[in-house]
């Protein structure tokens, strides 16, 4: 039996209900109907030119990313540039495509989640919380503490070892011993008040910026950015492993297929 996309859009905001999206955010379908059924669903990161056309050679059904297609309101679909080609694209190939954001970051076991668990955090609590009286356990970011205290380089160390990263950057004294943390994936500006305000010795998210590195350094607070992708990336896995479960549950004859090829857009020169 084939799902229709109304089915797995059920899955996915059964998990992340769209309730727990940002105000600003554009979550949910993006192009495609309901009634379509799928076959081959491919989950990525971001719904790139390259993801999408990949998708559309592999005969793709449905495409499920974090980051949304349309984000800003659209005023022309020029088929000539993003997203109008993207559109045009998944279109022609009728390919469903649906995004689960901001609603994903906030979830119980949602990307912040996955991130806290990743880095062995105990104790995990929300950082931030969501305005929905419905979800307790959810919100922006997460606090939750180390076994035991570490020195902060130690803890980077890990940090590169758990999520495969060549590189990062930090703020603070490497020497510094560090027991509770904070982490955001994504861009994580936003929620450093929150952060200064917990207790939390170390923030690690991505999209810090300079002005973040000064006040956490005047406020004797280290930070540790592992870049907007590889604080998000582990969700495609672990969407894909959840899809996979409902298919087999349901007797849905569904192809998941994790994408495999992405890749951070930044990249380090030595």
């Amino acid at each position: 039996m084939l799902p229709a996309v109304s089915d797995l859009i059920g899955v996915i905001e059964d998990i992340a209900p769209l309730c727990l999206a940002e105000s600003w955010d554009n979550v949910g379908l993006q192009v495609g109907g309901m009634d379509q059924p799928v076959n081959k669903v491919l989950i990525a990161l971001d719904p790139s030119p390259e993801v999408v056309s990949d998708a559309c050679a592999q005969g793709v059904d449905m495409l499920v990313t974090h980051h949304p297609l349309i984000f800003h309101p659209v005023t022309s679909v020029n088929l000539d540039v993003y997203p109008g080609n993207v559109i045009a694209d998944a279109v022609r190939h009728r390919l469903a495509i649906y995004a689960a954001h901001t609603n994903l970051d906030s979830c119980a076991g949602g990307i912040n989640d996955l991130l806290a668990e990743r880095l062995n955090l105990f104790n995990v609590k929300v950082l931030k919380a969501a305005k929905s009286d419905s979800y307790s356990d959810a919100g922006l970011g997460r606090t939750g503490n180390l076994e035991r205290p570490i020195k902060l380089k130690k803890f980077v160390g890990n940090i590169m070892e758990a999520l495969h990263l060549e590189s990062v950057r930090i703020v603070g004294n490497p020497d510094a011993v560090i027991k509770d943390v904070c982490v955001c994936c994504g861009s994580g500006s936003g929620l450093l008040k929150e952060f200064l305000a917990c207790g939390a010795q170390v923030y690690v998210s991505g999209d810090l910026n300079y002005h973040d590195g000064r006040i956490a350094e005047m406020e004797r607070k280290s930070l540790v950015d592992i870049g907007h992708f590889h604080s998000e990336h582990l969700i495609v896995e672990a969407l894909a492993a959840i899809l996979k479960e409902h298919s087999k549950n349901n007797g849905w004859d569904l192809v998941v297929i994790p994408y495999a090829k992405e890749r951070d857009p930044f990249g380090t020169l030595f």
